[in-house]
This record gives structure tokens, sequence and C-alpha cells, in this order.
């Protein structure tokens, strides 16, 4: 079982985002933690888990670390029994948040896996984004983690921005492996709406080309892709999701999944922190199951099981077999390109 634990404040908003998180409101972080601790029994009750049966534990946001490590304490005093021996316990963080005394109280707690939110080493680039941070500091901060003693880091870069070329993204890749990182994700830009980037659509580029050199590039370093945007030492938390397995939401705007159900905790903050037990259910039948595991599986190392298919699926898996687009291991299907991912599950499912 995993739990995602959703943190959504941050001190500044991304051009890009849009992720349920709120610039300031830190007044707030105190009661916010202890609604997490109010919903985490119900929740824990819902999920039927035992002592020991959560082994992913994925601390995201907003910014995780603008939330001070002493106030995380009494959620993992509250989740100790429940953790497996060897979880995976992986928080977001942002360079310009990661202080020395945030990451020491952090893996004080039990944090083995930090995930720095860095998107690129270009000073120039991240001012067009809006990053809160500069290249010195992201540098900065993964050197100071790995010194602290965190084995598992990971960074995020974007590509595909405007005036993105091979040379700049080339820089991006060769500062990135040369710190103690063994998981990179590399994400395209995209335009969501709400977002300050959705007024200027312009500032994403498209070029597929681009795309695929970047992602032949960072394997070609030794960091084996095992999903569209995801390269090296796989995250058992992601994987957990590719594979569909439940999780567990907790906080506001996170969400929670159980066999064939979803839950929205409500995704307002203010409300929230009223009343951190009120949630929406979203029933999901037997074929949003089936399309949500083809979709996932195609996407990354998980694969689909032959038996998932009907005949007639089937049928043009073998014709997506003959022409390379996806090889076959046992009883299971695996796509053979990332990027074809989405539109191999759409012929398969047509």
């Amino acid at each position: 079982m995993l739990l995602y634990c959703h943190i959504p404040y941050c001190d500044s908003k991304c051009h890009y985002c849009s992720f349920n998180s709120y610039v300031g409101r830190f007044e707030s972080r105190t009661r916010y933690m202890e609604a997490l601790l109010e919903q985490l029994p119900a929740e824990l009750e819902r999920f039927g888990a035992s002592p020991g049966s959560i082994t992913s534990l994925f601390i995201g946001g907003g910014t995780p670390s603008t939330v001070p490590a002493e106030l995380y304490t009494p959620l993992f005093e509250a989740l100790a029994p429940w953790l497996a021996d060897d979880a995976e316990i992986s928080s977001e963080a942002n360079p310009n948040s990661a202080s020395e005394s945030w990451l020491a109280g952090m893996r004080q707690l039990g944090v083995n896996r930090l995930s720095f939110g860095v998107q690129s080493f270009d000073d120039e680039k991240l001012r067009r984004l809006g990053r809160a941070h500069s290249s010195a500091q992201a540098i900065e901060a993964i050197e100071r983690a790995a010194e602290i003693g965190f084995e598992r880091l990971s960074l995020d870069l974007i590509y595909n921005c405007a005036g993105d070329d091979r040379a700049l993204l080339e820089a991006d890749l060769r500062q990135a492996l040369s710190l103690p990182v063994g998981h990179l994700s590399a994400y395209e830009l995209t335009i969501e709406e709400g977002t300050p980037f959705a007024r200027t659509p312009e500032v994403r580029q498209e070029n597929d080309s681009l795309a695929r050199w970047m992602a032949r590039h960072v394997e070609e370093t030794g960091l084996v892709q095992y999903e569209i945007s995801n390269f090296g030492d796989p995250c058992r938390h992601n994987l957990g999701y590719w594979r569909h397995e439940d999780y567990i939401g907790l906080g506001a705007g996170a969400v929670g999944f159980l066999r064939d159900r979803r839950f929205y905790p409500h995704s307002d903050l203010d409300v929230y922190l009223d009343n951190p037990l009120a949630r929406r259910i979203e029933p999901l039948d037997a074929e949003a199951l089936k399309t949500e595991r083809i979709f996932l599986g195609l996407r990354s190392r998980v694969g689909i099981e032959a038996t998932l298919l009907n005949s007639g699926e089937r049928e043009r898996a073998e014709i997506l077999l003959s022409e390379g687009k996806l090889r076959q291991e046992g009883a299971r299907y695996f796509c053979t390109d990332y990027f074809l991912a989405d539109g191999i599950a759409l012929f398969l499912m047509d």
C-alpha cells in the first residue's frame, strides 16, 4: 500500500504549475499538519491498513521543504507502526527552502529519498519559468543533502521551453549528472489552464526530435528509462501508481485509490482545515479501470497482462508486435517506445 501526503504551501508560484498550492499562508502550517493527523486514522481504517503495510510514503506538493521538519514529527510518529521496515520514504524539496536544518531534520525522521525540483541549471531559463532559486543554489542544496547522508537523490528537469536547444539541454544534463543523483525526471513543458503560461502558450515549443534526443542522451549516461519521463534508480512509489496499487491520499487536493473507487479530500485549503474528513468519492467501472491499467502500463516498464485484453485487442496487439511497437515477454506486453505509448493504447482499445 502507498501513501501520498500533499503539502500545499509554496513561497512562490511557478509559471507552469497547476498543482494545488498556495503562496504564503504559512500561518496555517501547524493547523494543517494537525488536520493531516485527523484525516490519517480514518484513511487507515478505510484502506484496512495493518502494521507495516505501507511500503511507500511520498510527501509532495506544493513545496514540502517550506514546512519546518519539526512540524512533521507528529505525523511520522503516528505513521511509524504502519510503515514497512524497508519503506521508501520520499519527499520533494526546492533548492531555496531545503536548508541544512530541514534536510537534517527530515533525514532524522526517516526520509530516505529526496527529489529536488531544479528544472534547469540555466539562470535565465529559471527566471522565465518563474523558479525562485538559482543554478548555484540547486547545486549547493543537492551536494548538501548528500553530505548530510541522503543516498537516494533525484532531480527534475524541464525541456521544450521556447529557446531550448541541444546545447542548453546538454549543459543541463552535464551539470545534473556531475551531482550525486541516481535518478532524473525529464518533463516536457505543458501548458495548463489557469497558469500564467496559459496566457502565453508560445513559451512552449513543439520539437519531437529534441524530446527523443533528450531521452536518448540521458540513457547514454547510464540512467535507464523506465517510464516516459523517468530514468535511473526507480521510484517505488511511482511504480506503485503504474501497477495500479491502492494508495491513500492525505491532505488538501490529494487523491486516494482503493480497488474501484477514487477519494478526493477537499482541495480548498480553508475547507480542508475546517473538515479534513470531507471527501468526494468517484466510483470506477470495469472499463475505466482497464483503460487506466493499459495507459499506465504501456508508458512504463510495468507493461500489461495479455489476459487484460479481449480477442479484438489481442489481434491488434499482434499487429503492433509485428511492427515492433510492442514486445512480448511471457504473458505480458511492453511498449518499445514510450513516446508512442498513448497512441498505442488508443489503437489497442479502438
